[in-house]
């Protein structure tokens, strides 16, 4: 899964910063998982950390269980859920919004 074509929706080219999308993307390919679900997660938050803004980023899937989290220094915080689909002939990140 996730090994095809992958494209973004127009909300998330607005909303999501090209590295933020990289991330994600990287997220995913990385899992160290039996099975990954044709549907990945990821909500995007603000957290502080020693007194600067980071981003949270939690990564999960439902079948099977999987959650990822971990902060990365950036220049905007983004506070989105965002979904990532495979249907077998392409992968798209979408905004929860545009679902």
């Amino acid at each position: 899964m996730f090994n095809n074509q992958r494209y973004v929706t127009k909300g998330v080219r607005e909303r999501i910063p090209v590295e933020l999308q990289v991330l994600m993307w990287s997220a995913i390919d990385s899992m160290i998982v039996k099975k990954k679900d044709y549907l990945q997660v990821f909500t995007l938050n603000s957290r502080e950390s020693n007194g600067r803004k980071m981003q949270h980023i939690k990564h999960s899937q439902e079948q099977p269980d999987y959650v990822n989290e971990f902060d990365v220094i950036v220049d905007n915080v983004v506070s989105e859920k965002v979904y990532i689909i495979d249907d077998v002939t392409h992968s798209t990140m979408l905004l929860a919004e545009e679902y």
